[in-house]
């Protein structure tokens, strides 16, 4: 664990609120279903010296000389996400997600090319085509969703329907709000009877795709899957591309560098390398069945007092409360609620919310960050009585306040990795 007095020392603003949040991580529930802990090891990682060397270009092919140990470390990363998902081909250097997504578009595509993608308000992503992102300048995005809200089947008719109108030269599966697993096989089948290429964005599920509790989209011939590294694999903030055919990575690799990025970020390709390191063991297939053990118990426990959760549900790590149903006011005061008692979920869109976006009807929440903890089924009973309590109370402040007070007791039984004990 870092001592970080040269931060304190050069600049105590920064090192103090460094300080706040380190305190507000170890005292509070981390329900955000994108976010998780990283392993102490990832955490040195990302501040070593490799934050010192540019690299650009790929290992044995770089632009710069002095390339030994960033070529070692890269090929690392490279070779254990190959391992991992069981791919082809893999391009650890994409900065973020959204990065990533455009990089695979981009070597793809031409411009004016047809998207099929899940829409936003069903669960999926603004990087799959939502109009306010400048992609949509581009290429044209096409929309499918769900058959029934009540059980989250998607509509493979309506989208099989609507692929050999449009023709769409990628089908995209992937989402940000969506607590059901999907039927690859379906997409597959209809994406080959209008050429497309099929697409996987994983990065909500990957760490749980590696550890064996959902579905590879390589094993029902997907081509290429794009990811995050930060969510469920635990890694640092940063993204990846992987296609299950070696060719296809040479279209990648030329679109990501030098077609939308420069220099990578070795800091954060080496402490890839380490995440991944630690998905290749036995432990963590056992961390990523516990993340869906607690959803589903976390989900089956509110739903017995009363919410009620889109689809009824969930497959994964996430779930989507209805609020204005369940307890009658909007995701927004929820959000807000739960902050005064240490306890961090968003507020999200629901499907068919006759709401705004900035003030929607629902909740997401999710278990990977707790399950890093060691939170397992009947932790989910005492946090969701949290929850359920601080709604109940939301007007009255000495209740919340005491309320936050049980939770940050409650959380020092679960210390986050990184961070000494208080």
């Amino acid at each position: 664990m870092p001592s970080y007095s040269a931060l304190a020392a050069s600049d105590p603003a920064v090192h103090a609120a460094l300080m706040g949040e380190m305190k507000r991580q170890a005292e509070g529930v981390e329900l955000i279903a994108s976010e998780n802990y990283i392993s102490p090891a990832v955490l040195e990682t990302m501040g070593t010296v490799f934050n010192n060397k540019y690299s650009e270009g790929y290992p044995g092919r770089r632009y710069y000389g002095g390339q030994e140990f960033t070529d070692q470390v890269e090929t690392l990363a490279i070779d254990r996400a190959k391992q991992l998902f069981r791919a082809g081909h893999a391009n650890v250097q994409p900065h973020a997600g959204c990065p990533a997504n455009i990089a695979m578009y981009f070597a793809l595509l031409e411009p004016g090319d047809t998207v099929m993608g899940m829409d936003l308000s069903h669960g999926g992503h603004l990087s799959h085509g939502h109009p306010v992102t400048y992609i949509t300048k581009i290429f044209k995005f096409i929309r499918y969703g769900m058959k029934d809200i009540e059980t989250g089947e998607i509509d493979y008719d309506a989208m099989r329907e609507t692929a050999l109108k449009e023709r769409p030269k990628i089908i995209l599966a992937g989402f940000s709000a969506y607590p059901r697993e999907v039927n690859y096989a379906k997409m597959k089948a209809i994406a080959e009877e209008v050429g497309a290429y099929t697409v996987a964005d994983m990065a909500h599920i990957a760490g749980m795709i590696v550890g064996g509790v959902l579905r590879n989209p390589f094993d029902d011939r997907f081509d290429v899957i794009t990811t995050t590294t930060h969510k469920t694999l635990r890694g640092p903030r940063g993204g990846m591309i992987l296609c299950r055919e070696a060719d296809l990575g040479k279209k990648i690799d030329k679109s990501v560098f030098p077609g939308f990025q420069g220099g990578p970020i070795m800091q954060m390709i080496a402490a890839k390398a380490v995440a991944f390191g630690e998905a290749l063991k036995p432990e963590f297939k056992q961390y990523a069945a516990q993340i869906v053990k607690n959803s589903k118990h976390l989900a089956g426990y509110l739903m017995n007092k009363g919410a009620k959760l889109i689809t009824n549900g969930t497959d994964n790590h996430l779930m989507l409360v209805d609020c204005v149903t369940s307890w009658g006011i909007p995701g927004g005061d929820v959000e807000v609620t739960l902050d005064k008692v240490g306890i961090t979920l968003n507020k999200n869109m629901i499907p068919n919310d006759q709401r705004k976006p900035m003030d929607p009807s629902g909740v997401r929440l999710g278990t990977p960050a707790i399950t890093t903890r060691g939170m397992k089924e009947k932790d989910m009973e005492t946090l969701a009585d949290f929850i359920l309590k601080a709604i109940e109370k939301r007007s009255d402040e000495a209740a919340l306040q005491s309320i936050h007070h049980d939770v940050i007791a409650w959380c020092k039984k679960f210390p986050v990795p990184g961070i000494p004990a208080s």
